[in-house]
């Protein structure tokens, strides 16, 4: 025997059934299922609620004070100790260290200095061992009428595409090795020299081999030029070394439109000077990771706070016997949380702020009367602006996510509402069919029990709601009801 109700989606649901065998009467209720499916839901509802809290900022004024502060004291060290190249304690160890890691690359390939280990013969030894076509300094005399090349090979490095530490240099590489060219863009303009060096042969006996080979070539001659050239380090300069990543792009752009068949617009040419002005500076690979070091510890002071800040709360709010190295490892780990975010934005931002400041007074000050843009980029540190717009980009993708969660969560609080509802009608619904008492009249009759029996069949009927009118209390009422 079952008892059923009817769902929204007109499907009957047993609420309460009643299996009889030979000897006994046994029941089951699906309200219990129901009422334990319906806590599972608020329970996951309620971890759906919380779960907006994690993916929302908690800084405090301590936290923006101390990434103001680190920001602030880091753009100091950027403007007395980062400077322009060749002219900063931190510049001469980044220039230092670049050159031993170029020795020791030329003693990884067997490269074995005959007395005291310098530079230059490190450097030579390198410029021998991975040869290419495209290191002229010169392009002939009438190339050097036409565009001027030979009269300034300082800036060789950075208009030999080549010698460009890009994607793209890479490829130009390859395709001057394989075809014997060198690729320029001089005065914004593309320019190919062909038949670039009659001595020079690819090594490899097919295609992947000679690719392999291409790429060696490429990177060993990079590797010797990152400290200046054989010249330069013979006469104990500083010399030119690769140019940056960050300011090759504006040869990659020319060329792509080049090859676009898009002609070079003033603004690119422009860039191209202010690269090349750059460059002829000292504004190299290794200035730019000079530029990286007070990025650097901008970035592991804001972490290194944050973690002491919240290690500490942790240790505060919870009991010795609690602490737990998961719990404190999850709330005070520096990284994956809008509060790090948001601090990190604060630091990098104040940061550029004190670096654009300085190179914006250095570069009127310089200009006599006029702004010069050459001063100003050489002060700028364009690895801090960098790693403001990755940290401006965090932000905005936490906001987003925050926003678009908050109103996932409302709906939640919406649907938890209404399973509450649900479940206090569960409860009504269990109180009425907890009768397992009653039900046993079905018991006595079979014992003869019938006055009991007859007393238990009335309280049920009262139990399931019928009319008082329809149910039989006494005798009287029984005898009517069987005699009618």
């Amino acid at each position: 025997m079952n008892f059923n109700v009817t769902s929204d989606e007109g499907k009957n649901k047993i609420l309460l059934e009643i299996n009889e065998d030979k000897n006994s009467l046994s029941t089951t209720s699906g309200i219990d299922i129901a009422l334990e499916q319906a806590k599972l839901d608020i329970r996951l509802f309620d971890e759906t609620i919380e779960s907006v809290k994690t993916i929302k900022q908690n800084c405090d004024k301590i936290d923006y004070a101390l990434a103001a502060s680190s920001g602030a004291l880091c753009g100091i060290l950027d403007m007395f100790f980062v400077g322009k190249p060749g002219e900063t304690p931190l510049g001469n160890i980044t220039d230092k260290w670049f050159a031993d890691r170029t020795e020791d690359f030329a003693k990884k390939g067997e490269w074995k200095p005959k007395g005291e280990a310098k530079l230059e013969n490190a450097i030579k030894w390198l410029e021998e061992k991975f040869k290419i076509p495209y290191d002229q300094t010169g392009i002939g005399e009438a190339a050097k009428e036409v565009f001027g090349f030979n009269t300034d090979p300082s800036k060789h490095h950075l208009e030999s595409l080549g010698h460009n530490p890009s994607i793209l240099g890479l490829f130009f590489s390859i395709l001057d090795q394989f075809t014997n060219r060198s690729h320029f863009v001089i005065d914004g303009q593309l320019i190919s020299l062909v038949e670039a060096d009659d001595k020079f042969k690819l090594r490899g006996s097919n295609i992947i081999s000679k690719l392999y080979c291409g790429f060696c070539n490429w990177f060993g001659h990079l590797i010797s030029d990152m400290s200046g050239s054989y010249n330069s380090a013979k006469k104990g300069k500083r010399g030119m070394g690769i140019p940056s990543p960050l300011w090759t792009w504006i040869n990659d752009i020319i060329v792509i439109k080049r090859k676009l068949g898009i002609s070079e617009s003033e603004f690119d040419k422009s860039m191209n000077q202010i690269a090349v002005d750059l460059f002829k500076e000292g504004y190299d690979f290794r200035y730019q990771s000079t530029q990286v070091i007070p990025v650097l510890i901008n970035e592991l002071i804001v972490r290194f706070f944050y973690s002491i800040r919240r290690l500490l709360k942790y240790y505060n709010y919870t009991s010795k016997g609690n602490c737990l190295l998961n719990d404190m490892w999850y709330a005070c780990k520096p990284f994956g949380n809008p509060t790090i975010t948001r601090m990190l934005m604060v630091a990098h931002g104040t940061f550029c702020l004190v670096d654009i400041a300085d190179a914006t007074a250095r570069g009127f000050a310089t200009g006599v009367g006029t702004f010069n843009p050459v001063e100003f980029f050489l002060r700028l540190n364009l690895v801090g602006i960098g790693r403001l717009t990755l940290s401006l980009y965090g932000e905005v993708k936490c906001d987003l996510k925050y926003h678009k969660t908050q109103k996932e969560a409302q709906l939640v609080q919406d649907k938890k509402a209404i399973l509450k509802d649900y479940i206090e009608g569960l409860k009504i619904l269990k109180a009425l069919y907890e009768d397992e008492e009653y039900l046993s009249f079905i018991d006595d009759l079979s014992n003869n029990e019938y006055i009991v029996a007859f007393i238990k069949s009335s309280d049920l009927a009262t139990l399931r709601g019928v009319p008082d009118s329809q149910i039989l209390k006494t005798k009287e009422d029984i005898d009517k009801y069987f005699n009618a």
